[in-house]
């Protein structure tokens, strides 16, 4: 053969043999007329079109691209969302106890000794923090722990400041460093000075405190209760917030 019938067999992916004189088909591929290669089209076709359709929906409804993804991503977003709830509750939890340790915290009034200023069962609430920036002031409502029972807090009110000396005569009349204490909180006439009836002085971190419902008290007057150090104090109450008919601040 001549080169142009050579060149033609090439092109047509056939090779020619001399020798034999014969012709021989290599990288030939015969394509079938088949059904499967029209599934193919047709399965790409439907694939774009829930493509689009997918597209379409997500432009209308932002919110739901999260759940377009694969299952895997939905379950790690969920436990990402629990994780994120225990850090939440888990703070808010240190916090509160942060705050009932050292701002505030609620008190139920048990008894009638500071009547008629607080009642049994009137629920209180305790500044903690305020002592920590200045020094308690006469007439301040305080809670502090009795030293004789276990878990017992008491709450009265100051009458005298370290450095004082509180008598109290036999008229039930108050005297500060020999000064007739004006007050108008008691409820009625002292009828038992206790040991402030000869007078007594307060040391330097000492307060005398009484409750207002004066013969019905158990306060600086007897022994058992004494002068209150500094250090024992827990904190002055400072707002009634139950029963709702007297909320409010304390003294208002």
């Amino acid at each position: 053969m001549d080169e142009e019938k050579r060149r033609g067999f090439q092109d047509t992916g056939m090779d020619y043999e001399q020798e034999s004189g014969q012709v021989e088909e290599i990288n030939a591929v015969e394509i079938p007329e088949d059904e499967d290669l029209e599934f193919i089209v047709d399965l790409d076709e439907d694939y774009r079109s829930n493509e689009k359709k997918k597209n379409e929906a997500l432009a209308a409804d932002p919110d739901k691209e999260e759940d377009a993804g694969e299952g895997g991503n939905g379950a790690k977003s969920f436990w990402r969302e629990i994780v994120g709830d225990l850090i939440f509750l888990l703070v808010v939890f240190a916090l509160t106890l942060l705050f009932v340790k050292f701002v505030a915290q609620r008190t139920v009034v048990v008894g009638s000794s500071m009547a008629p200023t607080l009642m049994d069962g009137d629920n209180l609430v305790v500044d903690k923090i305020s002592y920590h920036f200045r020094e308690p002031e006469r007439f301040d409502i305080i809670v502090f722990p009795f030293d004789i029972t276990e878990e017992t807090y008491y709450i009265k009110r100051i009458i005298g400041l370290p450095g004082e000396t509180v008598r109290i005569d036999d008229n039930g009349n108050i005297y500060i460093n020999e000064v007739l204490l004006e007050e108008s909180y008691g409820a009625e006439v002292i009828l038992d000075p206790g040991i402030a009836y000869g007078g007594i002085t307060l040391g330097d971190d000492q307060y005398f405190v009484m409750g207002d419902n004066r013969n019905h008290s158990s306060d600086s007057r007897t022994v058992a209760v004494g002068l209150i150090e500094r250090e024992r104090l827990l904190g002055r109450a400072i707002f009634k917030i139950y029963p709702f008919s007297s909320f409010g601040r304390i003294g208002d």
